[in-house]
């Protein structure tokens, strides 16, 4: 049977139509010779540099392919990206799971990954999961530098302004001002060290006088330790405890006397023996007094028994 060139040229036409589509969907990570695939959706608002026919692994096992990234025509939602992937197998997770995108390499190349989860209602072809963006090495050490940067910025305004006011304080008299200053200070920390100088050599050469001060010192400490111990020995602790109670019984004499009891309490306290104590003086020192001037009248003696004429004459007169 001779095929004409009509039908070749059909034949060819065909197959490069099907070899067309297949390779378009193979590009967009379809495979037609795989079998059916379940695709599900997925949301970001940056996909991060995330394109069609990157991987998507469940575990670390690549199980499919990102089919189509599309923006949401959805008015509330302008702007984010709606990521529509494929997985091949039969695995089942639920709707919980996590669709994460991640750098699959230190190129900057990104992948996606399915974060399964068991519980709740288990997935269906077109249902949409949680999107998260994984952080790379380099986004990482961005986000940290980025707010390193600003404190690094803030501080050199800060120094920048510090210079300025600096620069305005310090004028010309200022400066030279603050150069007597430091000038000052360094004949103040030479006179210092010369006079540690100066103490240092005092020290070393008295260094034998120091050593026997301290030695007398030394000497004194020990002898005040052997006087307590004397004294210690001594019973001075008896000593301190006769003369407590003897002031005890000086005090209860006084507070007697205070009170009026005894011969000297009673002296001190009985007006009426205080009277007749200083009546009685009195009349002893008129008696004294009468014995001084008329001694005779109260001393007579004769040595022949004769009265004396004036002694009679006087008591007769007296008479």
């Amino acid at each position: 049977m001779k095929i004409t060139r009509e039908v070749k040229t059909g034949i060819v036409a065909v197959s490069v139509i099907a070899l067309f589509i297949w390779g378009f969907n193979f590009m967009k990570g379809l495979n037609l010779f795989d079998g059916p695939s379940k695709t599900y959706l997925t949301e970001y608002s940056n996909v991060q540099g995330l394109n069609t026919a990157s991987v998507v692994t469940i575990n670390g096992v690549e199980v499919g392919k990102v089919v189509d990234i599309m923006f949401n025509k959805d008015p509330k939602k302008r702007g984010m990206l709606i990521v529509e992937f494929s997985v091949d197998t039969d695995f089942e997770f639920s709707k919980k799971s996590i669709a994460k995108i991640y750098s699959a390499s230190l190129m900057g190349g990104k992948s996606l990954a399915v974060v399964p989860s068991y519980e709740g209602e288990m997935a269906k072809p077109g249902d949409f999961l949680e999107g998260q963006i994984e952080s790379d090495i380099f986004s990482s050490v961005t986000e940290k530098l980025n707010p390193l940067q600003a404190k690094v910025e803030n501080v050199i305004v800060s120094a920048d302004s510090l210079m300025t006011g600096l620069t305005d304080v310090l004028d010309t008299k200022s400066r030279n001002n603050l150069k007597s200053s430091i000038e000052q200070l360094n004949t103040t920390i030479t006179n210092f060290k010369n006079i540690s100088e100066s103490v240092d050599r005092l020290v070393k050469s008295n260094e034998e006088k120091l050593g026997n001060t301290l030695s007398n010192a030394e000497l004194m400490t020990s002898n005040l330790a052997k006087l307590s111990d004397t004294l210690v020995d001594a019973n001075l602790g008896l000593t301190v405890r006769n003369l407590e109670a003897t002031v005890i019984n000086l005090n209860k004499i006084l507070e007697s006397v205070e009170a009026g009891e005894g011969t000297l309490g009673k002296l001190l306290k009985d007006e009426k023996m205080y009277n007749n104590l200083t009546n009685s003086s009195k009349e002893l020192e008129e008696l004294l007094r009468e014995m001084k001037l008329h001694p005779k009248r109260f001393v007579h003696f004769s040595l022949f028994g004769k009265k004396d004429k004036g002694f009679q004459q006087s008591e007769d007169q007296k008479e």
